[in-house]
């Protein structure tokens, strides 16, 4: 992370978007990132607040995209993706990226909320799938977290074989009906697996290490490997496209969202 101004503490206050259904897991995010100091990660006013309409002529949206981001020691971006658009989506993509100096992976949190219902996805994403340096300390405390509330919410079904490389073995995966069904789910089993997996997540920054600098050009390898595939891949491409326009969109993906 760099930037030619003083780092600033980063806001407790990350966005302000009324009625967001997401918006109690970013302030827990935010509040369990303060024990490391956070400093404010430099993202250009274009992309920190967008609003928009959707919808047609007849029966317009509102629409509004808000980007709040901090850097630590060893977490060179961790940053969240907001949208509003009342019936039409409420999405939280939050993603916590390591530095390259230390054996982590990357935290992942999608929480979607579509007219076809609820999307949610959690996981500690690895950098180096095939390398058990990488992933054995982390699955090995993942997985009973992942067993205790996979059995509490329904499959999300099959990853594609591509996305497999980039996925943990306790990849969260759900989708959810909307309604009262699943809003006592989001409250009772997602909220409580998003700050399970974020502790642990928190637990193994705070244990991180220095790596050597040969390790460190094989993490970030696998690193830009992982940022490419998403930026590739992202879902959210043609919902944000159509609410603020392709030329927009495709530079928020790569200058901010994963921006390695």
């Amino acid at each position: 992370m760099t930037s030619s101004a003083q780092p600033q503490p980063c806001s407790l206050d990350p966005v302000n978007l009324a009625g967001w259904r997401w918006a109690p897991f970013l302030e827990h995010a935010v509040e369990a990132l303060q024990p490391f100091e956070p400093v404010a990660y430099p993202i250009d006013a274009t992309f920190l607040r967008r609003e928009g309409v959707a919808g047609s002529k007849a029966q317009p949206v509102a629409v509004c995209t808000a980007t709040w981001g901090c850097g630590t020691e060893k977490l060179r971006q961790v940053r969240a993706a907001c949208v509003e658009a009342g019936s039409a989506a409420s999405v939280l993509n939050f993603v916590a990226n390591p530095c390259s100096g230390f054996d982590l992976p990357f935290f992942g949190a999608d929480l979607v909320t579509l007219p076809s219902g609820h999307l949610i996805a959690l996981d500690l994403q690895p950098a180096l799938k095939t390398d058990q340096r990488h992933t054995a300390p982390v699955w090995e405390r993942l997985l009973p977290i992942w067993e205790q509330w996979q059995k509490v919410l329904p499959s999300g079904g099959p990853i594609p074989a591509e996305a497999e490389p980039y996925f943990s073995p306790g990849f969260l995966w759900t989708r959810l009906p909307l309604g009262t069904d699943g809003d006592a789910l989001i409250e009772n089993a997602v909220f409580p697996a998003f700050v399970a997996y974020l502790d642990l997540y928190l637990q193994l920054v705070a244990e991180a290490q220095p790596v050597s600098d040969e390790r460190r050009q094989e993490l970030l390898a696998g690193q830009r490997s992982y940022v490419a595939y998403r930026a590739e891949k992202d879902p959210a491409r043609g919902m944000l496209g159509r609410f603020h326009g392709k030329e927009w969109t495709e530079a928020y993906i790569h200058g901010v969202l994963f921006d390695l």
